[in-house]
């Protein structure tokens, strides 16, 4: 496997697991617990939409007759898609709620 790779999905990795655990740990207004919830909230939403699209992507080609022809989504992809949601969404909402 490219080490460059390796080395990009653990990055990603690690900042995505300290944006979510510094979010959690952290104690503050009600506002601050706003933020981080509708930032987690539209994330969610990007995950649950992109696994129904390859659900249905799956069906579609069973139908199909072409069950061994997906894809698939890649794990790199799909956690770099979800961090760069995450944060965009809580910048607007820190900017847009926030101080």
């Amino acid at each position: 496997m490219d080490y460059v790779k390796v080395v990009y999905s653990v990055i990603i990795l690690l900042i995505g697991l300290f944006i979510f655990i510094t979010s959690m740990i952290q104690k503050g207004d009600e506002r601050k617990r706003f933020i981080y919830s509708k930032a987690q909230s539209y994330a969610f939403i990007v995950v649950f939409g992109m696994l129904l699209l390859e659900v249905a992507q799956n069906i579609f080609l069973t139908i199909q007759g072409n069950s061994n022809q997906g894809i698939g989504i890649s794990p790199i992809a799909f956690l770099s898609v979800v961090s760069i949601i995450y944060v965009f969404t809580f910048l607007i909402y820190r900017k847009k709620y926030g101080d």
